[in-house]
């Protein structure tokens, strides 16, 4: 890859004229990289497409290609591009149909809106992956008769639609009302009884991990239980017995389910599986009762998931904050508190708590400034990308706390040029605050120039627009290709550099 070529064809100011020349000598990393420019016109995206077939996929998704300028035997990838996108012509969903390549038909059958007759084609593809992605994505109608079909690949996709008539779905399984299985992956290929080597080094083996057969095709039967119950179609009623189903995955999955009556949820609160009451923990299904016997879970991540539930009680929340670390991201309790909440809150004794409310982004101005002055560093910290906060405000947290406190002026949209470039100054350094000023809208040239002391800031800091021109051309020729391709797209850099560059690239 060319780092400097791939960082012009993304450069938003490249001249026009020099987005035509970079695609005549564009390889598939350049090509893919143009594809991407929002100012590429219809001649330009033809030109690119006749270049790369991977580009032409994702100019086709964009829009930016139609039917007429696709050759479906020459470009297939680009054309059923189209097709997922219901953009292109009908008979080349008859001429994939039969496509001697497999994966084609495949990804075919995934496309929205197909002919009914190439869907009648499909569902007897000789290959049953061929049909099972047919499954996984067709309407209810068909994907009934699918149930049907005597290969569990075929059922487990079935099972895994959203679309599929929740009677199917229940039936899918009991297997009441539908034939036996027959076959299954495992089988068409081995010998039973087999269990697939999870380690399997055979190139051509397209077996999944932990696949077995016994002649009851039992790991693709269990894998339809998973996207059953993972199904947000599938009737609750169905699901019920699996509480005390010995598959863990399964129960864990029930665990999740957001429409959980109470009676099974409390079953799986006592789950000997750590992970499947972990899972209970954070379902918006259960009630008060059952969080606050949660809370009292010896499993840590138990309780650090219920601290992220929606409608955990503010005291529980206080007292699970208090004993395990569920990190500094703001609980959706907390995010929805309300005004006489967030007061109570704010006035907290625990600064966990604190801590945590600061992280909103629209406190009362009286609540955001009593946060301000608050003397824990932490609570600060959170606080300092809060919109709204002076310049004063600013420089007095990071007078009282320093380091601690650095990164996170550093990132607050509003933090005047001035009070970055001081940052900068800092010592030591505090690295984390130079990346924040790095991509700051409001960087100096001077903070900027003071960013490219530290790797990864500089990697950013060279995309900067606000990055003296000089500054730019000399990270053109740094030892990291991620600064030099940063460089090479910052809309900075003069144009009668990038045409030099176009002409004389920088072999690396």
């Amino acid at each position: 890859m060319n780092p400097v070529l791939c960082g012009l064809a993304t450069n938003e100011a490249l001249p026009v004229e020099l987005v035509g020349h970079l695609i005549t000598v564009a390889d598939a990393d350049i090509a893919y990289a143009l594809a991407c420019r929002a100012d590429l016109n219809r001649e330009q995206a033809v030109a690119l497409a006749a270049r790369d077939e991977e580009s032409t996929v994702r100019l086709a998704y964009e829009g930016r290609l139609t039917a007429a300028d696709i050759n479906p035997r020459t470009q297939p990838r680009a054309a059923l591009a189209l097709l997922d996108e219901c953009a292109g012509d009908p008979d080349w969903a008859r001429l994939f149909a039969r496509d001697p390549d497999a994966g084609h038909r495949a990804r075919l059958a995934a496309c929205p809106g197909l002919p009914a007759d190439v869907k009648e084609t499909l569902a007897v593809d000789p290959d049953v992956r061929v049909v099972a992605e047919l499954a996984m994505w067709t309407t209810a109608d068909l994907a009934a008769r699918l149930a049907r079909h005597p290969h569990a690949e075929v059922r487990r996709a079935v099972a895994a639609n959203e679309a599929t008539p929740p009677q199917v779905l229940a039936a899918l399984l009991t297997g009441e009302g539908l034939p036996p299985v027959e076959r299954c992956l495992v089988c068409d290929s081995e010998e039973t009884p087999y269990t697939h080597d999870p380690y399997c080094a055979r190139p051509d083996c397209e077996l999944r991990s932990g696949a077995s057969c016994t002649g009851s095709h039992e790991s693709t039967l269990r894998e339809l239980a998973e996207q059953a119950l993972g199904n947000p179609a599938t009737p609750v009623g169905a699901l019920l017995g699996f509480a005390d189903h010995p598959s863990a995955l399964l129960r864990r999955q029930l665990a999740a389910r957001p429409d959980l009556p109470l009676e099974p949820a409390a079953r799986l609160a006592g789950d000997t599986v750590p992970g499947i009451r972990a899972e209970l923990a954070e379902n918006p299904a259960i009630d008060d009762t059952l969080i606050r016997v949660l809370a009292a879970d010896p499993d840590h991540d138990v309780q650090r998931r219920l601290a992220h539930h929606p409608g955990v009680p503010l005291d529980v929340l206080s007292c699970l904050v208090t004993t395990t670390r569920i990190g500094s991201a703001l609980p959706p309790r907390i995010a929805a508190a309300s005004p006489s909440e967030i007061e109570s809150l704010s006035r907290s004794p625990n600064p966990v708590v604190r801590m945590l409310l600061a992280e909103r982004r629209d406190l009362p101005a009286g609540i955001r400034d009593l946060l301000a002055d608050d003397p824990d560093a932490k609570v600060v910290k959170s606080l300092a990308r809060h919109p709204g906060l002076s310049e004063t405000q600013l420089r007095s947290m990071v007078e009282r706390h320093g380091v601690r406190v650095l990164a996170g002026v550093a990132a607050n949209p509003e933090t005047p040029p001035a009070l970055l470039e001081d940052l900068t100054r800092h010592l030591p350094p505090v690295r984390k605050a130079l990346r924040e000023i790095a991509r700051h809208p409001g960087a100096t040239g001077p903070a900027l120039l003071a960013c490219l002391a530290d790797t990864k800031a500089r990697r950013v800091a060279a995309g900067h627009p606000a990055l003296p021109p000089e500054a730019i051309v000399e990270l053109l020729a740094d030892d990291d290709p991620d600064v030099v391709e940063a460089a090479a797209a910052n809309p900075s850099l003069p144009p009668a550099v990038m045409a030099q560059l176009i002409r004389e690239p920088i072999g690396r």
